[in-house]
C-alpha cells in the first residue's frame, strides 16, 4: 500500500516582506504546489493523500481563495484526506463548515473532522486526531491511540502538533508525547503516524514509522526552515505482518526564503556581495534576508544602498535584516574635499560630518543625508 505525507499547506498565506506582485505569486504557488503532489501519487501509484493539518492559513480566508484552493484539490485528481490544525481548528468559525466549502467540496476531498478511525478500505483505516480549538488542553493525539487494537488491520494516524521531544515544556498541554506513539506502534496497533506543525521534513524518533513531512512550499528563511518543500511517499507493506514501511521524499517547492550573512568592510565587499547576488536563480521566486556587519563609509554605505535598492527590484523581496545587521558608517578624512561647493553650503557639510561621527542623536540623520548627498552629488545634481 502506498500513500503521499504532506501537510502545512497553509492555503492563503501572505508574507507582509514580499514585493508587489509576489504576494500573489507566492499564493498560487502553494495551490500549484497541490496539484502537483497529486501528479506524484499519481506517479507513484498512492491510494491516496493524507494532509497532516493546517491546510488553510486561519479560518477566515477571503471566499476566491477558498475556491481555488478546493479547485486545486480538484485538480490533484487523488483521494485527499484533511485534517484541521492549530490555524484552521474545527472551532466556530470553521472554514470547513462554512457553506461556501460545503457546496464547493470536491468529491475527491474528506475533512477529517471527528477524532477517531476512518475506514479507507477494508484492512485500512487512517486514524484522525484533528484540532476542535486553537488551544487543546490536551494531547491531540493520545486519546485516539489508546483502545486501538493490534488485529493485522493497517493504520495510519494523522496528528498535528509538536512533539514532547523537540518541545520539552510541561506546561503546554497540547504537546504530542512521543512515548505513546511509539507503544502504538511497538505493539502493532499502529504502523505510521504522519505528522504536521513542523514545517520541515523530520524522522521523530527511532522506529522510522513517524514523520514530519514538512511544509510543500517554504514559509520561512533556511535558518529556521532546514529541509521545507517535499512531500512524503509512504510504502507500508501489508502483506508482512510486520507491516516495514518506507518513506521517500519528493521535492515540489520552488521558492526558497535564503539568510546571507556577511561582512562589509569596503567597496570590494560590497561587489562581492553584488556578484553573488547577481548568481542566484529564479530570483523572481527568491526571498533574500541579508545580516550585514561591518564599517563603511558613506560613499561605501551609499554604494551598499544602490547595490540592495537594485536588487529588490529583481527579487520576490531583498532586504537587510535591521535587528540582525551591524554596520558603522563614519565619514572618511576627505570623503567630501571633492564636491565643488564652498561658503554655507561647505560649512553645512562639515557640520554634518563632525555630527556623523559623533554619538549624538543625530548621528544617523547625519549619515542619511551625507549619503542622500553623495548620491545627488554623483548625478550632477549637488
Amino acid at each position: 500500500m502506498r500513500f503521499v505525507h504532506t501537510a502545512d499547506w497553509q492555503l492563503g498565506m501572505t508574507r507582509y516582506f514580499l514585493n508587489g506582485e509576489a504576494q500573489p505569486r507566492y499564493s498560487a504557488a502553494r495551490r500549484e504546489a497541490v496539484v502537483t503532489l497529486g501528479g506524484i501519487a499519481a506517479e507513484a501509484g498512492a491510494e491516496f493523500v493524507v494532509v497532516a493539518g493546517d491546510v488553510f492559513e486561519h479560518n477566515q480566508l477571503a471566499p476566491r481563495e477558498v475556491s481555488l484552493s478546493l479547485e486545486a484539490m480538484r485538480a490533484a485528481g487523488v483521494p485527499i484526506y484533511l485534517l484541521p490544525g492549530n490555524h484552521d481548528p474545527l472551532d466556530a468559525s470553521s472554514v470547513y463548515r462554512s457553506a461556501l466549502f460545503t457546496s464547493e467540496c470536491p468529491a475527491n476531498v474528506t475533512v477529517l473532522d471527528r477524532a477517531g478511525v476512518y475506514e479507507v478500505r477494508p484492512g485500512l483505516e487512517l486514524v484522525a486526531a484533528p484540532w476542535t480549538s486553537k488551544h487543546p488542553t490536551s494531547d491531540p493525539v493520545a486519546g485516539v491511540l489508546a483502545d486501538l487494537p493490534a488485529d493485522g488491520t493497517t493504520r495510519i494516524v494523522v496528528g498535528h502538533g509538536g512533539v514532547d521531544i523537540f518541545v520539552p515544556d510541561p506546561e503546554r498541554p497540547s504537546l504530542i508525547r512521543l512515548a505513546a506513539l511509539e507503544d502504538a506502534v511497538e505493539r502493532g496497533a499502529v504502523h505510521y503516524v504522519a505528522l504536521g506543525d513542523k514545517h520541515s521534513r523530520m524522522q521523530v524518533g527511532s522506529t522510522g514509522r513517524i514523520w514530519y513531512s514538512g511544509s510543500p512550499e517554504v514559509t520561512n528563511y533556511d535558518d529556521i526552515e532546514t529541509d521545507p518543500g517535499h512531500v512524503l511517499v509512504v510504502d507500508v507493506d501489508e502483506a508482512d505482518p510486520a507491516h516495514p514501511v518506507r518513506v521517500e521524499a519528493r521535492k515540489v517547492g520552488r521558492w526558497r526564503f535564503v539568510t546571507l550573512e556577511r561582512a562589509v568592510d569596503n567597496s570590494r565587499d560590497i561587489t562581492d556581495l553584488d556578484i553573488n547576488l547577481d548568481q542566484f536563480p529564479d530570483k523572481e521566486r527568491t526571498v533574500v534576508r541579508l545580516v550585514l556587519t561591518g564599517s563603511l563609509t558613506v560613499t561605501d554605505q551609499a554604494a551598499l544602498d544602490e547595490c540592495v535598492a537594485k536588487y529588490d527590484r529583481r527579487f520576490a523581496a531583498l532586504r537587510i535584516d535591521e535587528k540582525l545587521s551591524e554596520i558603522a558608517v563614519l565619514p572618511a578624512d576627505g570623503e567630501f574635499d571633492d564636491l565643488g561647493i564652498g561658503g554655507f553650503a561647505a560649512a553645512a557639510v562639515d557640520e554634518l560630518v563632525a555630527t556623523a561621527r559623533s554619538d549624538g542623536e543625530d548621528a544617523d540623520d547625519a549619515r542619511a543625508a551625507l549619503a542622500l548627498l553623495l548620491r545627488l552629488a554623483d548625478r550632477g545634481v549637488a
